[in-house]
């Protein structure tokens, strides 16, 4: 049995929500820089230059990428020999959260109920999904996510008989509704099967993984090329005004499910795609 102080989670839990919002991780931000030089639409070009511009000033001068620091989600890998002491772990979590938002000078978008709308001014509670898993470590996910893209997500509880051609549909038509609400280039992240709740579970977390990662299922993995390339023909572009970058990258997770269904959610995220992961 390993003892882990909550003050060591609050700390990481701090610099991380402050590290999330103002630099992006390798992947997306080289994904980025890739496009811009790809981009043969002019005005997608010129747009993309100027997100990387905007990536530059907000690392270096320790500023928000964006001005929505979004509603913070937290995934937190548990391992069954952890032994938490202190605070209680979910204090904890929004504690580390709240310093994050302060010290950070991050703004503050939670309200504390969704019908009174009164600004809870700390941006907790975040948003905590909890695992169990083996061994004496904490591995914690940190994903800022802002509204733009929020909004534009979507969840169908397709049929077995709707089949991949109902899942690339459903993709497809997404991305074509958000089209320039969502801040593209986009990352979208896709959860199939389970049950209504946990294939957003599982678009969300698809979100936290590494672009240019693939599914470890090979057939999954030819999904996630094969849509990339669609969205990509869509023709939506950097900001929305055309180009062949409407993607950065799109990742798929699965889970099994009843053989009456097929849940499919799909996580629009807008090219600010923060995430951060510590193990402690």
């Amino acid at each position: 049995m390993r003892t882990v102080n909550t003050d060591i989670i609050i700390d990481n839990i701090k610099e991380m929500c402050i590290e999330a919002n103002y630099e992006l991780s390798s992947d997306v931000s080289e994904r980025i820089i890739q496009a811009e030089k790809t981009e043969d639409n002019a005005i997608g070009k010129r747009i993309l230059g100027q997100l990387v511009e905007n990536m530059d000033i907000a690392k270096n001068d320790r500023i928000p990428i964006c001005q929505d620091t979004g509603m913070t989600t937290v995934f937190l890998k548990v391992g069954q020999d952890v032994h938490f002491e202190g605070m209680y772990i979910e204090d904890a979590v929004n504690e580390g959260i709240r310093r994050g938002y302060e010290e950070g000078y991050l703004r503050k978008s939670v309200v504390g109920d969704p019908l009174d709308r009164i600004n809870t001014k700390d941006n907790t509670p975040g948003i905590i999904h909890y695992e169990i898993t083996k061994g004496d470590k904490v591995e914690i996910t940190i994903a800022p996510k802002g509204f733009g893209s929020e909004n534009m997500s979507r969840v169908y509880m397709l049929k077995p008989a709707d089949a991949v051609e109902g899942v690339k549909n459903a993709v497809l038509e997404t991305v074509r509704l958000a089209g320039p609400n969502a801040c593209p280039p986009i990352v979208v992240g896709v959860g199939i099967g389970g049950n209504f709740e946990k294939c957003t579970y599982l678009a969300k977390k698809a979100l936290t993984r590494k672009l240019g990662s693939h599914s470890d299922k090979p057939h999954i993995a030819a999904l996630e090329d094969e849509l990339y390339e669609a969205i990509n023909k869509l023709d939506i572009g950097p900001g929305g005004l055309g180009g062949k970058t409407t993607a950065l990258g799109i990742n798929i997770e699965t889970y099994p499910t009843h053989i009456a269904g097929m849940p499919v959610a799909i996580n629009i995220c807008c090219h600010v795609n923060r995430h951060v992961t510590r193990t402690i």
